[in-house]
């Protein structure tokens, strides 16, 4: 489903969802004191009662666990094995954000439809964090021999072009209604700021200043347990930099998409993949698996690459061509059901790919 579509579908659920919770609202029977009390919510919550936080997909929540611990109750949106990019909210999640006292998601294209959902409610207090606020964002990136989407293909022809713009119009023009501005830059942001560990670095610091603000009670569990882990975060950092200073190569290459972008310029690694971050094409053209495979043959790579909860067809197809393996290299935006259920976290995540990154560079 292509971003304007999904954009659409969502706004169409949107109207239903809030009719739903002002129906559970009025059917409530809420009073004009009842609900201003709920929109100006005390920053410290009574004593033994749990501030509520949700998160959109797994990074932000690991980050909010290793911070908060059980002074929380948290929630993540994304269930463990769902892909990221085909999410959709359900009434249940719209009104896990309305009642939430901080709300974080990532921001950026994929993330469009939080902004309507937060238009369509009233804040009752609530803070928001925006994962690409916390750090310096850079576009996507597209390297040669990557597949390019309809729409985002510099050598398209004219008529193309001009129904892209008309599309994008369209969409500002939505915009402006609701009192929104947009930039075609915000469509471009690589969104996928937490692969850099000093990124996440940021994060956690970001998430923790929220977290002591909305629950001063707790606030020096907040900073002790946030000072503990970034300093586990800049150790992670350390690792790959070692592994990188002593490898033989420094690219790599993905039968896949590329949400790495972060991590390969943290470390200055050259990378080839069949597609972009966020791109929706799962098919990768004849010229890109083409080109794949003589790369992977021309600079003698060993080890393919593979993100989590991926179909591995292009991977394994490239890896059959030239006698290479296929490994998995996690991005961290989710993980399987058995993997949540056993505790794997970020870091447990990110130290497998110290290992793997140590075999594919050497």
């Amino acid at each position: 489903m292509n971003l304007k579509m999904k954009k659409r579908r969502v706004r169409d659920f949107l109207l239903a969802g809030s009719l739903i919770l002002g129906m559970m609202l009025t059917g409530c029977g809420m009073s004009g004191q009842q609900t201003e009390q709920n929109a100006g919510k005390e920053q410290n919550k009574v004593e033994n009662e749990k501030i509520s936080v949700v998160a959109t997909i797994f990074p932000q929540y690991d980050f909010v666990r290793q911070i908060a611990g059980e002074n929380v109750e948290l929630k993540m949106l994304l269930k463990p094995g769902e892909e990221t990019h085909s999410y959709e909210p359900t009434p249940q999640d719209i009104i896990a954000i309305q009642n939430s006292d901080l709300f974080i998601y990532v921001g950026g294209e994929n993330d469009a439809w939080v902004e309507d959902i937060l238009e369509s409610m009233p804040d009752n207090g609530r803070k928001t964090l925006k994962l690409v606020d916390c750090v310096d964002t850079v576009e996507e990136e597209h390297v040669e021999g990557m597949k390019e989407e309809r729409g985002h293909n510099h050598d398209e022809d004219d008529a193309e072009h001009e129904e892209h713009e008309v599309e994008h119009e369209e969409d500002e023009a939505d915009h402006e209604e609701h009192g929104q501005e947009e930039t075609h830059s915000v469509h471009e942001i690589d969104e996928h700021v937490w692969t850099s560990p000093l990124n996440a670095v940021k994060i956690v610091e970001q998430i923790k200043k929220e977290l002591c603000e909305i629950d001063s009670e707790n606030a020096s569990d907040y900073e002790e347990n946030a000072e503990a882990y970034v300093a586990q975060l800049k150790e992670l950092d350390q690792e790959f930099q070692d592994v990188v200073d002593h490898s033989k190569r420094k690219l790599m290459i993905f039968g896949d998409r590329f949400p790495f972008r972060y991590f390969a310029e943290a470390y200055g690694l050259d990378y080839y993949a069949a597609f972009s971050g966020c791109a929706s094409d799962t098919e990768p053209s004849a010229a890109t698996m083409a080109f794949l495979i003589n790369k992977v043959q021309d600079e003698n790579i060993k080890t393919v690459l593979k993100m989590e909860l991926s179909n591995e067809n292009i991977a394994k197809a490239i890896a059959e061509a030239t006698n290479a393996d296929v490994k998995e290299f996690y991005s961290c935006h989710n993980l399987t059901a058995e993997q949540f259920a056993d505790g794997e976290t970020y870091l447990s995540l990110m130290e497998k790919n110290v290992e793997t990154l140590r075999e594919v560079l050497n």
